[in-house]
């Protein structure tokens, strides 16, 4: 591939001068762009806006080191053109996935064909991550999403003992575990519907989990890698938010062939990094608002996923093998 420009980066995140720089993703793809020579920009998504058919972002120019506690410095904020000023964005804000999201990723797809958004915004707002597995429902554990409490009834009814949690929920927050002789499963419901309009999703509960949740990685719809996600002892949950722990882990026959499947869809459609969760061949989850792992991944096998994302990122802009 020949010598690339110095690209010009910015990152829609939460303050990266909060982050832990050991665990967290943003981070890790941020400092290999700089690596590369690519100039750094942060703001977060409240910085966006749209004027008279240009996107800015009131941003800060950023600088980072490897150096836990003293890991960034910044220049002045200043209204940058996101299709002028910048070649490559990247969507990482935490969700929520709700309208304040899905309203940062209406105006960012408003970028396409001028400034490459990883991931692409329009399939990000049009992909959920616990809806697009529906999909694939052959590769899912028995699902159900409902707001009816007869519908639900039933399909506890069916499975007996069953997972319960926020449709656009993130990190392990919310959900529960209702076995069949579960007295505040009625008042749960009711506090689930007390807090959203949503529909509530409930899935059959898989007892392999308590060996791991697999979080895979997929680089532009090929499989990096993965490791488990252990649950704390008398957990349920296995997500690092909540205490699990990372470890390593083989993938089997079974864990490869569902991100190859999954693989093309997400190429083109433009998700460079995702982060799949597969529990004893099921899958449960296709994270693409802001997936993690890097760090854990690199830790275990080796694999460092920031630069294979980077790869991929100058490969659709420059050409080049696959592009």
């Amino acid at each position: 591939m020949a010598p690339n420009p110095q690209l010009r980066v910015a990152f829609q995140m939460d303050p990266m001068v909060a982050v832990d720089i050991e665990g967290d993703t943003s981070f890790a793809l941020a400092l290999e762009a700089q690596a590369r020579g690519a100039t750094l920009f942060e703001y977060a998504p409240h910085h966006l806006v749209y004027d008279e058919g240009r996107i800015i972002a009131h941003a800060r120019p950023m600088r980072l080191r490897d150096q836990a506690g003293d890991h960034v410095d910044f220049d002045a904020r200043r209204p940058i053109d996101l299709a002028e000023d910048i070649d490559v964005v990247w969507m990482r804000q935490d969700p929520p996935f709700d309208m304040a999201y899905i309203t940062a990723a209406h105006l960012l797809e408003r970028l396409e064909g001028r400034t490459l958004v990883a991931n692409d915004p329009q399939w990000v707002r049009s992909l959920p991550e616990k809806i697009v597995p529906l999909d694939y429902a052959h590769l899912m554990p028995p699902t159900m999403i409902a707001r009816d409490k007869a519908s639900i009834d039933a399909f506890r009814d069916r499975h007996g003992d069953i997972i319960l949690k926020p449709l656009y929920g993130n990190g392990g927050a919310g959900i529960f575990r209702v076995k069949p002789d579960d007295a505040n499963y009625s008042a749960l419901l009711e506090t689930f519907f007390a807090l959203s309009r949503e529909p509530i999703i409930a899935q059959a509960f898989l007892p392999e989990v308590s060996a791991g949740d697999k979080r895979i990685l997929i680089v532009d719809g090929d499989i990096a890698g993965g490791f488990n996600r252990v649950p704390q002892e008398g957990e349920t949950r296995s997500n690092m938010h909540v205490g699990g722990s990372a470890q390593p882990v083989e993938l089997t026959q079974a864990d490869i062939a569902i991100a190859e499947e999954l693989g093309p869809m997400l190429r083109a459609r433009g998700q460079i990094l995702v982060g799949i969760d597969v529990i004893a061949g099921h899958l449960t989850e296709i994270n693409l608002t802001s997936p993690t792992g890097i760090h854990e991944l690199r830790r275990f096998t080796g694999v460092d996923a920031a630069i294979l994302c980077w790869d991929a990122i100058e490969r659709r802009l420059f050409g080049g093998k696959d592009s």
